[in-house]
């Protein structure tokens, strides 16, 4: 249970880091640009991590990668990109935070990892805390966000699933700095033919994109994908609630935002749903690191 539990501790870093990006996206990004948005956040990121790892794909990971790398990252980045300028965060954040529930099926139907009633209700209760929490009605609703952040959603709900499939052990860092990488360079020449030329950043906007790709990517990331490999999917997929939570406590500390009693309920019932779902951790079945690391060299 100790070692579930560090899984879980190292799992959490990414929805912290992942709940500050539809406020950095809004305040400090370019609006106009979500193609060289997703570029500049993945490409960066995953040549850092290449450099740790100093691994290559080979054999049937050079397209697994590929299709990784555009579910996870070039599709989703894009959308999420798209879904931070059109929506509210509060209703980008609920949308998002719908995804321990698809994990849970998919993972069932995938992997057959049988959910267990502890992660359910915990799920449950869960999304009842985010939607308590942030749906308050305010702001206008665009259909284009709200259908961009449910893409968003199922699009890294199905690669999750798939990477914890096809990449049960090894070196975390070649799986996720090659998805990243593949990522970027599947956006990049849509970007140069629908948006031209790269926009000019100013030292905030450069800052902006330094701090979602080394941080919310990068880190995220390779934390997230460690847990993949440590955790059953439900039990990643509940650890994802801190992303609404994360982006709540953003906005109290750096942007003054208020924090009612109906925020603090919802809060809590985020929690109390993580404590639930996470009742009696199981950690999967893994296959041996030497057979995962074939398709790696």
């Amino acid at each position: 249970m100790e070692a579930s539990v560090k899984w879980v501790l190292v799992t959490a870093i990414a929805p912290i880091a992942w709940g500050s990006t539809y406020f950095v996206t809004r305040e400090f990004l370019p609006p106009d640009y979500p193609l060289y948005g997703a570029v500049f956040r993945a490409l960066p990121a995953g040549l850092l991590l290449l450099l740790l790892a100093r691994a290559r794909p080979r054999g049937s990971w050079w397209w697994k990668a590929a299709v990784l790398g555009t579910l996870n990252v070039g599709l989703f980045f894009v959308l999420l990109y798209l879904a931070a300028q059109l929506l509210p965060s509060s209703l980008a954040s609920t949308v998002m935070a719908v995804s321990p529930v698809v994990l849970i099926l998919l993972a069932w139907l995938l992997l057959g990892e049988r959910p267990r009633p502890h992660a359910i209700i915990g799920a449950t209760v869960g999304i009842t805390g985010v939607g308590l929490m942030l749906l308050t009605g305010a702001g206008p609703v665009n259909p284009l966000g709200v259908l961009a952040s449910v893409a968003a959603m199922l699009s890294s709900a199905v690669g999750f699933v798939l990477t914890k499939r096809w990449a049960p052990s090894g070196s975390v860092l070649a799986l996720t700095s090659w998805q990243l990488i593949a990522g970027g360079l599947l956006v990049l020449p849509v970007a140069v033919a629908h948006e031209g030329a790269p926009p000019a950043l100013t030292g905030t906007e450069l800052a902006g994109f330094g701090y979602v790709s080394l941080v919310a990517t990068a880190v995220a990331f390779t934390a997230w994908f460690a847990g993949l490999q440590h955790l059953p999917a439900a039990t990643v997929g509940l650890t994802g609630l801190l992303n609404p939570v994360a982006g709540v406590l953003l906005g109290v500390v750096v942007a003054g935002e208020g924090l009612g009693a109906r925020q603090l309920a919802g809060l809590s019932l985020v929690l109390v749903g993580m404590v639930v779902g996470q009742r009696g951790i199981a950690r999967p079945k893994r296959r041996t690191v030497t057979a995962a690391r074939r398709g790696w060299g």
